[in-house]
Order: structure tokens, then C-alpha cells, then sequence
């Protein structure tokens, strides 16, 4: 008997508008969040939505086709480095020595700050409504609240420091490496060394980092 042909449409094989369309939407979001990330660590998270779009070659009403606020674009743009702190965090918790985890956060994060100003912005902002950022960022400052208790408690941080003087440090390097130029990495370094001996308990025989070579002139030069 001669097979009769299925009245069911095939199940499988190749759809190639649907993934041209799928790889399309996928390589403008990348470029997107590739742009927002240039322009973040170039300006700061004050970047107009247009400027970011412009840089990213799309339209703005692709841009938010895929991230339909100012909030969600910035929160997925420094994702990955809020995860990075998270685990810088989790590792300082986790080292069994209380001063030297709170040192390496210290100087991993203002490492990353120096490296892309627009982070210090996006980490110490708040974006209402954006649930997934708003928690990592409260379990890091339940990490930090805890790593502080951990330090004074062994006797190593001097007590009357406070889990908010973290933020003054954040600030305070921000400044220097906004104003630092080429010297940024260095200028951080260096501010992070003379903060870390001024919150010992005890003074330290270790020398501070090299001196950034910094002259009085650049703090009349705006940074770029």
C-alpha cells in the first residue's frame, strides 16, 4: 500500500527568519550594554539614554525594546562587576585572617573603581524597583557590616570605625582617580595604603605603595 502523506506539520528542522530575528535581537542587546559600559567608565551613569544608543548604533527605541528604564540598563551594564564584588566579599568572609579580608576588599574594589568610573556611581546608587540589584547590593553591606564586627572583634580594625566610613572611602577614591589621569591606578594605591594604616589598630612596619608621582598642577585640570 502506497504510504499517504502526513496531514501534521513537521516538527522539526530550520527556522531561519525566527533565529535571524533571535541572533539580531541578541547582538543589539550586547551592543548595547558594550556601549552603556563605554560610556559609563568615560562619563559616569549621567549618559543620556540617546548618547548610549548613538554609540551603540541603534535607534532609542530599540534600546528600550530591551531595557524599557535608565535603572535596568545600568544595573545589567555593571552586573557583572557587582557579582565580582560579591564574591571578592564572600571570599574576605571566608578568610581566616579578619584584617586581611578586609584589606583585600578594600583594595580590589577601589582597584575597580580606578579601573571604570562609572562602577563607583552604580554601586552607590539606588534604582527603585530594580529588585534583583537592590538585593545584591544589601547583601553586600550586610557582608561589609559583618566583615567590619569580624575585624574589631580580632582586635585588628581600631573600633571607632564605622561601617559607613566605607562609603567615605568609596568617595574619597573616586575623587583621586577621576583627577589622577594616566596616574589613576596608582593615585588609588597609594590613597588606599595610607586609609588601610590609618584604620589598623595597631601601626604596621609595612611601607605604603610607590608614591603616584602626582603634581600640584593636576588639580587644576578637569578630568576627560
Amino acid at each position: 500500500m502506497q504510504a499517504q502523506p502526513s496531514h501534521n506539520p513537521p516538527t522539526t528542522g530550520p527556522r531561519p527568519a525566527t533565529d535571524a530575528l533571535r541572533a539580531d535581537a541578541r547582538e543589539n542587546r550586547e551592543r548595547i550594554l558594550r556601549a552603556a559600559r563605554e560610556a559609563y567608565a568615560l562619563h559616569g551613569i549621567d549618559v543620556p539614554i540617546s548618547a548610549i544608543a548613538r554609540r551603540a548604533g541603534v535607534g532609542v527605541a530599540t534600546l528600550y525594546r530591551r531595557f524599557p528604564t535608565r535603572a535596568s540598563l545600568i544595573g545589567e551594564a555593571f552586573a557583572e562587576q557587582l557579582a565580582e564584588c560579591a564574591g571578592v566579599l564572600d571570599e574576605a568572609l571566608e578568610d581566616p585572617d579578619p584584617w586581611h579580608g578586609f584589606c583585600t576588599v578594600f583594595r580590589k574594589v577601589c582597584a575597580m573603581q580606578a579601573a571604570d568610573r562609572g562602577f563607583t556611581h552604580a554601586f552607590l546608587s539606588r534604582f527603585p524597583g530594580e529588585t534583583a540589584y537592590a538585593g545584591e547590593r544589601d547583601r553586600a553591606e550586610e557582608g561589609l557590616a559583618l566583615l567590619v564586627r569580624r575585624a574589631q572583634k580580632a582586635g585588628a580594625l581600631r573600633p571607632d570605625f564605622d561601617v559607613s566610613d566605607v562609603v567615605l572611602v568609596l568617595l574619597a577614591n573616586s575623587g583621586v582617580t577621576n583627577g589622577a589621569g594616566p596616574e589613576a591606578a596608582a593615585a588609588s594605591r597609594r590613597l588606599v595604603g595610607y586609609l588601610l594604616e590609618s584604620f589598623r589598630a595597631t601601626p604596621s612596619p609595612h611601607p605604603l605603595p610607590p608614591p603616584a608621582g602626582l603634581e600640584l598642577n593636576r588639580l587644576h585640570q578637569t578630568p576627560g
